[in-house]
């Protein structure tokens, strides 16, 4: 699986392709590309902070339980 970084970087690529070609559809596939990778770097940073947020709970719970 490719990053995000990745993907926005294809995609702008791509987009500059389309652009100097006067290939609309290679634009949109760029600019998709871009958006799909600002998404999966965003769902990427939302799952570290959950897993970040869930490692506390359990050493919270943890120093409760050993009282």
């Amino acid at each position: 699986m490719t990053s995000g970084k990745t993907d926005q970087i294809k995609g702008r690529v791509k987009e500059a392709a389309g652009v100097l070609t006067g290939d609309k559809k290679l634009e949109r596939e760029g600019k998709l590309d871009r958006a799909a990778g600002k998404v999966k770097e965003k769902a990427g940073d939302l799952a570290d902070s959950v897993e970040e947020a869930a490692s506390k709970v359990v050493e919270k719970v943890k120093s409760v339980a050993k009282r």
